[in-house]
């Protein structure tokens, strides 16, 4: 079993080894895939604007869409960015079948070292033991998380994952985990404790992880669809007739506002790789996509960053990826002419689109990366090159629609990812 790398705190699996399920029923270890996950970031308590969530006494379903299927499961859960244990009072896995409702008889309790209840130790995470239940690939699960404090009590901050363009369902007062009539109190669209599914999976399959700032997290994608480009990739990928090497998990660990240099919304992709990339289980292969807010946001208190400064932290990246036997695809810039972001005047200029442009020339000439994605190629406007196709352009003009999203699923060469 993998060592998991948790930036700030380690956490030793070595504690599970005795754990139910570990060893498959023919005494080999089984493989472990990531089939769904989301990179976290801090969200601190009040006085923070706008405050977060207070939950108290309460349950949390979650749902999250899942890329490759399996029969066996287990759920992780985060408290990466918590200065305090949190406590887990009961926590359930389920098919989901619409809205807040589960498939009948799909609901199987998680446990963690054979026990219902765990604290998760501040800047940690838990991993349930397994349990046996079908998932087919690209199905919908509900997650539920009883959290029998009140988060407001601590000043701890809660770990989420903004902008999940996922209605997930927050419970009135109790432990409902598992429950077939959930007692919706209320609604949010982030995902709260939670960042990875996986799944026990044949030794040929693998995972790739969608590595990203917006665009990889689907920023303006329809929510509750699944439009971001690497669901669309998972679709892709489970196609028949895709010309697919073989299964494969993929992961979107995209954050809106990220940056490769410096820390912007959740920690920098140099400082998260290892938690995010690194630690998934079954990961081969890395789509990196990163780098337009490090030139979009370097009026926020950062010099403008020069081309060749944002490929050196790429090619931070690869060697750290490839010291681990990962393969590393690097997706080259989207043109963002016109964006207007109300909350960043000037994330656009000329000056800045021209390091942009400079950056895609360094990607596509370097021989660091173990292949180039085009997406700019493959949405540009071929009569206007400094922005995206119409159909294509989201409403701030950096973002995409759903059709873009696909293009740029569209836009990966499917052999790039055998093994």
């Amino acid at each position: 079993m993998k060592t998991i790398r948790i930036a700030g705190t380690a956490l030793a699996l070595g504690l599970l080894a005795g754990a139910p399920g570990i060893v498959a029923q023919n005494g080999r270890a089984e493989h472990w895939v990531g089939t769904w996950a989301t990179a976290v970031v801090p969200r601190p308590q009040a006085p923070a604007t706008p405050p977060p969530p207070v939950f108290n006494n309460q349950t949390l379903r979650q749902i999250v869409h899942v890329s490759v299927g399996g029969s066996r499961i287990r759920v992780v859960l985060s408290n990466a960015f918590g200065t305090a244990p949190l406590a887990v009072g009961a926590a359930s896995v389920a098919l989901r079948l619409k809205g807040q409702t589960v498939v009948a008889s799909s609901s199987r309790p998680l446990t963690f070292a054979g026990n219902s209840t765990t604290m998760v130790a501040a800047g940690a995470i838990a991993i349930s033991d397994p349990v046996s239940l079908t998932v087919p690939a690209l199905a919908d699960l509900a997650i539920d998380t009883f959290l029998p404090a009140n988060t407001a009590s601590s000043s701890s901050p809660l770990t989420t994952h903004n902008g999940a363009l996922q209605t997930n369902y927050v419970s009135a007062a109790g432990n409902h985990a598992g429950a077939a009539d959930f007692p919706v109190m209320t609604t949010t669209q982030a995902w709260f404790f939670l960042s990875a599914v996986e799944v026990s999976a044949p030794a040929q399959v693998s995972a790739v992880v969608a590595f990203g700032d917006s665009i990889t997290d689907g920023s303006l994608s329809t929510a509750d669809t699944n439009n971001r480009w690497p669901d669309h990739l998972a679709r892709r990928l489970m196609m028949p007739a895709s010309g697919a090497p073989q299964p494969m998990g993929v992961l979107n660990e995209g954050i809106a506002g990220n940056r490769v240099l410096n820390e912007g919304i959740g920690p920098s992709a140099l400082a998260r790789f290892d938690r995010d990339v690194l630690a998934q289980s079954g990961v081969t292969h890395v789509i990196l996509l990163e780098g337009i807010n490090d030139l979009g946001l370097a009026d926020a208190g950062q010099p403008l960053p020069a081309a060749a400064e944002i490929i050196a932290g790429h090619r931070q990246i690869v060697e750290r990826a490839h010291s681990h036997g990962l393969k590393v695809f690097a997706g080259t810039f989207l043109p963002f002419e016109g964006t207007n972001l109300t909350f960043v005047p000037g994330y656009y200029s000329s000056e800045k689109d021209s390091r942009r442009q400079a950056v895609n020339e360094l990607i596509r000439s370097s021989r660091a990366y173990d292949g180039v994605i085009d997406f700019e190629m493959a949405i540009r406007d071929p009569g206007h090159s400094l922005q995206v196709l119409q159909r294509f352009k989201g409403a701030d003009n950096l973002h995409l629609t759903d059709a873009g999203y696909q293009a740029m699923a569209n836009a990966v060469n499917l052999a790039l990812l055998r093994r």
